[in-house]
């Protein structure tokens, strides 16, 4: 009897593939574990185990297995079922949904290997440079990796090479499997076996007295292990003994110590704790936490909507406390891997050592370690913290997920697939394991709160700020009649610049926010008026004044910066705009005292980048911080009395539908930040239109106002909450065939679905990466099924990508576009 298996590849592919396999493979092979399978020519992936079955492929013969690489599922079913509603619901693949969720270290796929082929007869002569280097380097070597090729022929492309080889016979070609995660080894030592007597460690001592270096370190052990009763790492007997490697490995070599190895996770989080039950809480959280509970026991979603420093931090304290009294595991989200540094540091102060933290800046060993310990429920992690990647890790216990700071956009992913929102696809997972879900905001998301709303989630208020500090004083500053007067610093009012300097003086720190990073965007010519632009997208190159450099945001390339026009050879140029950098550079000349910080994406590139930006301003080693919309997402800093906003139009003047809801929440968000304890904070918006509604409000706080009348214009222009979007975006080289195809898929479109298909119409950057691109958006009333609308969708794809001349035109979806 034949045995199959399906199996789910990391590819963007529909379907799983299936394989031959023997009937005590069967036995052992269960859903949600690793299989190495070979695919295509000669590659071999790591695939998913799916489903065991006796169905033979009938399009195409079953190739066997090549390894089984689990003896337990990594995966587990609650997953599976999560993995298959993101790719439904956001039109992708599965198999795109599992190569995000799995890290890196667990996929692995095969390194080709170039050996010499010993059986044949070569004609050295016969063989060009190229390949006579590579002949010769294969004499010293038993095998060549395509990388070594590449540093031996000093070529980038040498796959011709290999193949040229391949076919006189020279070498053969191997697909090897590499696993690349280690595990952590850490080195301990003690007393041999031999010297657990007293009589033989006497007679140890007095044979090491003529020896004083390995009678210190023999020593040392002893107090050691009278002090901390627990194993003695190596790396601690030679600090303690002050003695050197060579001395320790003299002992292991004569038997008197005996070293072991234990595996050990490469992220340790400390282990003291104290109890939530030791904070106070006042009126409004007490009020809060009962509307939660009720919430909780109707099995709904729950919408926290607090004022910036209310408290809701505590209040999420408590109820991941009872969560945990009940044997269930946590998940925290966080927008903002910047926000994780702060936020670990008070869950290790209640919860200590159960606290595990998944994002991009870990590395795929320590993300291996979280994954492993989230699959066995482990202590450590029973609270997972972490950014949006975290939602998929393998939950067993789920009882609650707290989703916070939930209107942000950067829970939505943009690419690669799955493009999903964070805070959707865990109600979801909520929903899956039975567990409660949290939803909190100082801001809610207009979807959110129209839910709230409608009765779908309970809602719970906190109106005043913890310990009854008074909100920020919000005033607006006109720069248009500070710059008609003349009375502007810089880029800074006079205002904003007697703020400054009376903040430094009362021992007060100061944040400014400017939502561009870089000197200056634009860097132009004054004579012929032409400015640098990105080769390869469709925007002006910004000035990076501590590189030199002018880089695309976009895509990455960069040059130096040009002393003269590249179009009219003309040395005046001039540079337009300003960013971050530029005000770090302005506030150092305006305040050479001060200690100026800046927090942007040049500044956070490394792991450990965010963390010592937030310390050394917590600690008040810095004055002023100087960021993007980095220092706006919920860090709790209590010496900040001033906030200042370069430029609110930036934010107002954006073609979106949502730049409005984003602008008061940006500037609601970054008011937030100020006066956080005792004193009353201060907060200055520049702006060249002070009378603007959002503007008006935020300075009012008043939230109910922005909803009501943004709930008004997306009713009348049919926006989200009121419709679905569905964005489809098509991406090509070709300009003529881009415009073309997005005019055969558009009208396709309307033919199926009527008059709610809008475009295709070209983005505000129509070109990126050398792709032009062009939107179509589709929008579904509340009323029309979705899946039904998807189905149609994918089947005007199929017909789209039979059409040979559209066959390199990309299509990308993204569902709930924002």
């Amino acid at each position: 009897m034949q045995f199959f298996l399906d199996i789910l590849l990391p590819i963007p592919l529909e379907r799983l593939f299936t394989y031959r396999i023997t009937e005590q493979e069967a036995t052992i092979i269960q859903p949600g574990m690793r299989v190495a399978v070979p695919f295509g020519r000669s590659k071999i992936y790591t695939g998913m185990a799916f489903r065991v079955h006796q169905d033979a492929p009938l399009a195409y013969e079953a190739k066997e297995i090549y390894q089984i690489l689990d003896d337990v599922p990594l995966v587990n079913q609650f997953q599976l079922k999560h993995w298959a509603w993101i790719a439904n619901y956001y039109m992708c693949t599965l198999g795109e949904v599992f190569r995000a969720a799995m890290p890196g270290a667990f996929l692995l796929e095969s390194e080709t290997l170039i050996l010499p082929n010993k059986e044949s007869q070569i004609d050295e002569l016969s063989l060009k440079d190229d390949e006579f280097l590579v002949f010769e380097a294969l004499r010293h070597q038993s095998a060549l990796k395509v990388g070594e090729i590449s540093g031996i022929v000093d070529k980038k492309n040498v796959l011709p090479l290999v193949n040229r080889l391949v076919q006189k016979g020279v070498v053969l070609q191997k697909e090897e499997l590499y696993e690349q995660y280690r595990p952590k080894l850490v080195r301990y030592v003690t007393l041999g076996e031999i010297y657990t007597s007293e009589e033989k460690l006497e007679e140890l001592l007095q044979e090491l007295s003529r020896a004083p270096k390995q009678s210190q370190v023999v020593l040392s052990l002893f107090q050691l292990q009278a002090e901390t009763k627990k194993p003695i790492k190596v790396s601690d007997l030679e600090k303690e003994s002050g003695s050197s490697h060579a001395v320790i490995k003299a002992l292991i070599d004569k038997g008197v110590l005996e070293e072991y190895y234990i595996r050990t996770d490469r992220v340790n989080h400390g282990s003291e704790s104290s109890n939530v039950g030791d904070v106070i809480f006042n009126e409004h959280q007490n009020k809060a936490l009962a509307h939660i509970r009720t919430g909780f026991q109707e099995q709904k979603t729950v919408l926290l909507h607090g004022v910036t420093s209310s408290g809701k931090t505590e209040v999420y304290f408590k109820l991941i406390q009872e969560c945990l009294e009940q044997g269930k595991q946590v998940l925290y989200l966080l927008p903002e891997i910047a926000l994780t540094s702060q936020m670990i540091n008070r869950l290790q102060q209640y919860f200590g050592s159960k606290v595990s933290v998944y994002h991009s800046k870990y590395s795929i060993h320590e993300r291996v370690e979280v994954w492993n310990n989230v699959l066995a429920n482990a202590d450590k992690a029973q609270i997972v913290i972490g950014a949006r990647s975290s939602l998929l890790l393998p939950y067993k216990h789920l009882g609650l997920i707290i989703v916070d700071e939930e209107h942000e956009s950067s829970f939505k992913q943009f690419d690669p697939a799955p493009r999903y929102h964070a805070r959707d696809a865990g109600i979801v997972l909520a929903k899956l394991h039975e567990a409660n879900c949290i939803l909190g905001s100082a801001t809610p998301s207009i979807e959110s709160m129209e839910n709230a709303k409608k009765g779908k989630y309970a809602y719970a208020y906190m109106a005043q700020r913890y310990g009854n500090v008074l909100m920020p004083d919000i005033n607006l500053v006109d720069i248009k009649e500070a710059t008609r007067k003349k009375r502007m610093k810089g880029h800074f009012s006079e205002t904003l610049y007697l703020a400054i300097a009376e903040a430094l003086e009362e021992g007060e720190q100061i944040i400014l926010f400017q939502n561009r990073r870089g000197f200056a965007p634009i860097v132009e010519c004054t004579t012929c008026g032409h400015a640098a632009q990105c080769p390869n997208c469709d925007v002006s190159l910004t000035y990076h004044q501590h590189r030199n450099q002018l880089r695309c945001h976009y895509c990455g390339y960069h040059m130096a910066l040009q002393n003269a026009c590249q179009a009219c050879g003309s040395h005046t140029l001039d540079k337009k705009g300003f960013g971050t950098e530029q005000i770090q550079e302005e506030l150092k000349e305006l305040f050479p005292d001060a200690a100026v910080g800046r927090m942007d994406l040049d500044t956070t590139r490394g792991k450990y980048a965010y963390e010592k930006i937030i310390t050394a301003f917590e600690q008040q080693e810095m004055d002023i911080l100087v960021g993007t919309q980095m220092v706006t997402k919920g860090l709790d800093f209590r010496n900040v009395g001033l906030v200042g906003i370069m430029n609110a139009d930036t934010l107002l003047n954006f073609p979106d539908y949502r730049a409005h809801e984003r602008s008061f929440q940006l500037l609601t968000q970054v008011a937030g930040r100020a006066g956080r304890t005792q004193k009353r904070g201060k907060v200055l918006v520049q702006t060249y239109n002070p009378y603007h509604q959002i503007l008006q409000q935020v300075s009012t706080n008043d939230y109910d106002k922005m909803f009501a009348e943004q709930i008004y214009e997306r009713e009348q222009f049919k926006y989200p909450p009121v419709v679905r979007i569905i964005k489809i975006t098509l991406k090509d080289k070709d300009f003529n065939k881009l415009n073309e195809a997005s005019e055969w898929l558009a009208s396709s479109l309307r033919n199926v679905l009527g008059h709610q298909v809008l475009g295709p119409e070209y983005p505000p950057v129509g070109r990126i990466r050398r792709e032009y691109l062009k939107n179509i958006i589709v929008k579904l009333p509340k009323r029309v099924a979705v899946d039904q609308t998807k189905n149609s969708i994918k089947r005007i794809e199929k017909t789209f990508n039979a059409i040979s001349k559209y066959k390199s035109v990309r299509l990308v979806y993204n569902v709930d576009h924002i």
